[in-house]
């Protein structure tokens, strides 16, 4: 594409710009002498280290088995590298040396580095970055990028000093090399790719075609909350509708926060609303930006095996010091993204004609009318992170991103003949194309450090997506031959403004190590706005034909495809809510830790939800532990599904059929037995075992069951005499059916998570890490509400909840999930092979068993290969999908109408094979 050209200028550009502006940080003369703030708890001597070097920004180097069998006393409060160390090491008979380059040396009496190496003795070392700024313990996150288990979380805890291995919780770490190695082009595809109880979505129907979602155990991705350093993220304002597993969802959209900015990830599988409030109920996404000093610069350009579906991305970051202990981090990201068509014959008759005869006009059409596949994208998003220090414990912080996206895709071809053409202006039929531009941002700042023996973190967030829709190629059959062919149809908003306070302390309780408490507290403001389309997008124009097939057939009414929002839609809805929330973790001895954790919420719609959680870990033997959680949650309905109204034309057995969707509280709606929307509440259980037999292996294995209550869930299109009479009182009379949102069912999801991983020591022919990991899920429903009396009168009688959406829920993710991943890094290449085995999907039929589409297994295999060109500068080949592999195709039944040639509840998509190269700079 030629806009890949320009994206390639800008980021050689900015490259160049940054060899004069980037400026490293340099390590100190004795990084011995600088005084830090300690959070270290009593525990195995190498994991003290591991966190005392990630908290002093410094590297340790030291004889692995000396070092193993012994602990460490507790540490805390602020002191020098060397007064922490000597602490840490008394009675050890370690000694401690600088050797340079930011790394401290322990050896043994009469010993030095040589001699340990000479002596072949395994050295270990830590892994933090060479020169990192203090943090409070609030905000403190440590990198480790060659052992992530003794790597610190700061996600479902505010304990400072807890480990990977450690946790209460399960929880995965994606660090920053395996997000480079990972292949993939989007934050929420990588993610998708490396854990396997997240699944991302195909893409909606509709205003949704251009957003795709990520879910956590088969839930819905509004089930999922996404933090960006601690802070959460801000929902999008278009409603994933007509889509299909994902229907009615409107979550955070991680393709605006760009993978160049991340410096890690924290995937929390558990229910976490006590601790984070409302969406947690699957579990947390924690981003964290990065916020170093170096640069990089990134150019990918890939194809499909089919030559199209071209992929280009432009990425720049550039970190610069602000002082001694600030800093500034810039991330540039471009994206470009074309079509990929993967539709089927339109089988059905073009022509109509009285008799009912087959036309002699139809015999050489081609019949490969529609583009059904993969939409066209251009986007821009810039990312930043920014800290100041106050004094000597205090800093301002920044950071957020600014995105500008613009999508297009074809909608369903429309016959000559149909009710919803016009023949004088579409003779041979017509594509409507459906355009969205979107405009989102999220900004935070905030104070962080100490106050009267407390960590504080004072912070508030404003946050703004705007999405506006327009139709080409389209037409208001209603209007006749007076219809325009593009129409602008109104547009959707949302916007939220935060304001936290977060304290937290250790506290004495008489035990080796204290208690740590945690309290605050939370405002949030939520806005959500509609604007009305132009009057001809919705309006019913009222035309009929004099002549021809539908000779005195009243037209359909609207833009073809997405109808406008009427000015009955129109509006501005506001909610505003708060918190308080409190938390306390403590550790009995060396072998049994505690958290407790509860919230109090009152939302100025719906009233109050309360929260809790209680979580244990038990030490079996060094290396093998238990652990186990139970909490209760909530999910407040968003503004989207209590007030959303929409009119589209969507499949409906077989036909286009011009459908509207409802606000749960409208007359409308209530008339066809809505009732006002309430939040979802959960029940979530979970086990899990946790072991570490050295050598660089670490298993975790985790059994979950997560009952959700009064589930939010789209009703069917309901359809009938009754219904079409119902919706003509209400004034929607061009409408044939109607669905909304409503809390009738309740599910249950149990399922098993595995993750075991294995990394080797740097060797002579570099390093090698294994990752297997598995999720096996499955949902059920446990209770459906009886249909309401309206549709009793339907032949057959109708249901609210039907064998199509309870099909979506229970069986339109995989059922289990598989990923192996092997990763070798060299000093001059490095390649990463991953496989990833999809379990069944099916897209159930409506009504019939027989027309039920499966999604057979398949196993997908991606493979990346890295060159190093010369220092800093690096080059891939790679495949996502290697070998091109598509899904099962749909019956024939069901493509009658030619749109979707393959099943698109694919979980890997139905693209096929993504073939890309890309060049690598750092500086």
């Amino acid at each position: 594409m030629r806009l890949n050209a320009a994206l390639l200028a800008l980021a050689m550009g900015l490259a160049g710009a940054s060899a004069f502006t980037a400026t490293a940080r340099t390590v100190p003369s004795s990084i011995l002498s600088q005084r830090h703030k300690f959070e270290i708890g009593a525990q195995p001597l190498n994991t003290a280290l591991n966190q005392l070097a990630a908290q002093a920004g410094v590297r340790i180097l030291f004889p692995y088995d000396d070092v193993s069998r012994l602990r460490s006393p507790a540490l805390r409060g602020w002191f020098t590298t060397q007064e922490a160390l000597k602490r840490l090491l008394a009675g050890t008979g370690l000694a401690l040396s600088e050797t340079g380059h930011g790394v401290i040396a322990l050896t043994r009496p009469g010993h030095s580095i040589a001699n340990e190496r000479e002596a072949s003795r395994a050295l270990a070392i830590t892994d933090a970055p060479a020169v990192r700024r203090q943090r409070p313990p609030v905000a403190q996150a440590a990198i480790a990028e060659e052992a992530p288990a003794a790597a610190l979380i700061v996600t479902g805890t505010r304990l400072s000093t807890r480990s990977l291995t450690g946790s209460l919780s399960p929880i995965d770490i994606l660090l920053a090399t395996d997000l480079a190695a990972g292949g993939r082009l989007s934050t929420r595809d990588l993610l998708g790719g490396l854990v396997p109880s997240l699944t991302v979505s195909n893409s909606g129907s509709g205003a949704s075609f251009a957003i795709k979602t990520l879910s956590m155990r088969g839930l819905a991705g509004d089930h999922l909350l996404v933090l960006v350093n601690g802070k959460r993220r801000h929902n999008m304002a278009t409603l994933f509708i007509n889509g299909t597993t994902q229907s009615g969802q409107s979550p955070p959209d991680l393709d605006f926060i760009p993978a160049a900015a991340i410096r890690r990830i924290e995937v929390l599988r558990d229910g976490a609303s006590a601790q984070y409030g409302s969406d947690a109920l699957a579990g947390v996404i924690n981003i964290l930006l990065k916020d170093d000093a170096g640069g990089q610069a990134r150019w990918t350009a890939g194809l499909t095996a089919r030559g199209d579906g071209e992929e280009g991305r432009i990425e720049w970051s550039q970190g610069l010091a602000i002082g001694e202990e600030g800093h500034i981090h810039l991330t540039l990201d471009g994206h470009l993204q074309g079509h990929a068509f993967r539709s089927a014959a339109n089988n059905g008759p073009f022509f109509e004609t009285v008799a009912g005869l087959a036309s002699t006009s139809e015999r050489n059409l081609n019949r490969v009318v529609n583009r059904g596949g993969q939409p066209q994208l251009a986007s821009l998003t810039i990312a930043l992170d920014a800290s100041a220090p106050l004094g000597d414990a205090n800093e301002f912080y920044s950071f957020g991103t600014m995105s500008r996206r613009n999508a297009d895709a074809w909608l369903t071809y429309r016959t000559p003949d149909a009710l919803n053409n016009v023949p004088a202006l579409y003779p041979l039929g017509y594509s409507p194309r459906l355009h969205i531009n979107e405009s989102d941002a999220q900004w935070v700042a905030g104070l962080r450090g100490e106050w009267r023996g407390w960590d504080y973190d004072l912070s508030t967030s404003f946050a703004r997506n705007l999405a506006r829709y327009g139709e080409s190629s389209t037409l208001n059959a209603s209007l006749g031959a007076a219809s325009p062919s593009t129409m602008a149809l109104g547009s959707a908003e949302t916007r939220e403004w935060i304001a936290d306070l977060d304290l937290r302390r250790s506290v004495d309780g008489g035990l080796d190590d204290p208690m740590t408490i945690g309290i605050g507290v939370e405002y949030r403001g939520n806005r959500y706005s509609v604007g009305a389309g132009e009057p001809a997008s919705w309006q019913d124009g009222g035309w009929v034909s004099a002549d021809g097939v539908h000779a005195g057939v009243p037209r359909a009414p609207g833009a073809q495809g997405v109808s406008g929002f009427p000015a009955s839609a129109a509006g501005r809805w506001s909610r505003h809510g708060w918190a308080a929330y409190a938390s306390a973790e403590q550790a009995i001895g060396d072998s049994l830790e505690l958290a407790l954790a509860g919230r109090h919420e009152d939302y100025s719609d719906f009233g109050v939800a309360n929260s809790g959680k209680a979580s244990a870990r038990v030490a079996l033997a060094p290396g093998l532990a238990l652990r186990g959680t139970i909490s209760t949650g909530f999910r407040a309905p968003t503004l989207q599904q209590q007030h959303y109204a929409s009119a589209s034309t969507i499949n409906v057995g077989g036909a286009l059929l011009p459908v509207s969707a409802l606000p749960a509280r409208s007359a409308a709606a209530q008339a066809l037995g809505a009732a006002p929307l309430r939040p979802e509440r959960s029940t979530h259980w979970a086990a899990g075992l946790v072991a570490s037999p050295g050598g660089g292996l670490n298993l975790t294995v985790d059994a979950y069951q997560i009952d959700i209550r009064d589930r939010i869930l789209l009703s069917d299109v309901l359809t009938g005499p009754a219904v079409r009479a119902a919706l003509d009182s209400a004034g929607l009379t061009g409408s044939a059916g109607a669905f909304y949102f409503s809390n009738a069912a309740n599910t249950r999801t149990r399922g098993l998570d595995l993750v075991a991983n294995w990394r080797s020591s740097p060797g002579p022919w570099g390093t090698a890490a294994i990752t297997f990991s598995a999720n096996i899920n499955r949902t059920r429903f446990t209770h459906i509400d009886a249909a309401p009396a309206i549709l009793s009168t339907t032949d057959p009688p109708g249901a609210l909840i039907g064998r199509a959406r309870q099909g979506d829920v229970s069986m339109g993710t995989p059922r289990d999930k598989l990923i192996a991943n092997l990763l070798w890094s060299g000093e001059a290449a490095s390649i990463n092979l991953r496989a990833t085995r999809y379990g069944r999907v099916t897209q159930v039929h409506p009504t019939d068993p027989a027309l039920d589409a499966p999604v057979s297994p398949r196993i997908i295999v991606d493979l990346e290969g890295t060159l190093a060109l010369a220092p800093g500068a690096r080059i891939s080949l790679g495949a996502n999908n290697l070998f091109d592999t598509y899904p099962d195709k749909l019956p024939e039944a069901l493509r009658a109408n030619g749109f979707w040639l393959y099943n698109p509840y694919s979980p890997w998509g139905s693209s096929g094979g993504l073939y890309y190269a890309r060049f690598n700079l750092e500086f």
